[in-house]
């Protein structure tokens, strides 16, 4: 019978408190405050000097990374469709200062191979667009660099067609304008070719006036 009390005492209810519902009476200090938060509470990851430091070298490396030998060497030969195809327009110049078709003597073996074949200038404008600039599988530097020599090999087919259409005869204003627009196309071509090559040679991207734009649109 002794165990019975015992019993009791265990089987004794928990007792269940009620917090008081506050109002408008009840005093804000008396209302309770949870103590546990029900949602987990985020931790924030903060860098270190030392991570951020290896942070900004790695950017540093992949943004001053330059392209490999072989697409530089690409896109400089990207550049030569539209030098040799701007070669045409260089009559008159040369033939007023014949001095300078010396500087153009190192390049004549490669220029009599390229007019050896048969409709080089649209095969090399179809391999360097189909092959190049409209392949994904192509690094971006290689394919900028084409598209900019597709399209400037494009513009120097204009002139050649507003030739032919108003044919401006071999004298009067018409003939001196044709002859000034000629000579300042080649040297627009040549200083086109010799930055462009210069920068593929140092491993950066050059951006030609009015062609860049177009170029980069198309990429």
């Amino acid at each position: 019978m002794a165990s019975i009390p015992l019993l009791r005492h265990s089987f004794r209810p928990t007792p269940t408190f009620f917090h008081p519902k506050p109002s408008s009476t009840t005093p804000l200090s008396l209302t309770p405050t949870p103590i546990f938060s029900p949602l987990p509470i985020p931790l924030t990851t903060t860098t270190t000097p030392r991570n951020a430091a290896v942070l900004t070298r790695m950017s540093k490396n992949h943004s001053s990374s330059s392209p490999p030998a072989t697409h530089r060497l690409i896109s400089i030969a990207a550049y030569c469709l539209p030098f040799f195809n701007s070669l045409q327009y260089s009559r008159f110049l040369l033939s007023q200062y014949p001095n300078l078709s010396l500087l153009f003597e190192p390049i004549i073996p490669f220029l009599s191979l390229y007019r050896s074949i048969p409709y080089a200038s649209f095969v090399a404008f179809f391999a360097l667009y189909l092959g190049l600039v409209r392949n994904p599988n192509v690094n971006r530097y290689v394919r900028f660099n084409a598209m900019q020599a597709v399209t400037l090999d494009v513009l120097l087919v204009l002139p050649v067609l507003m030739q032919r259409i108003f044919s401006p005869g071999r004298v009067g204003l018409g003939f001196k304008v044709m002859v000034w627009s000629h000579n300042f196309i080649f040297l627009f071509a040549v200083l086109c070719f010799v930055y462009s090559a210069g920068s593929c040679v140092l491993g950066r991207t050059p951006y030609l006036p009015f062609v860049a734009d177009a170029a980069s649109r198309q990429i």
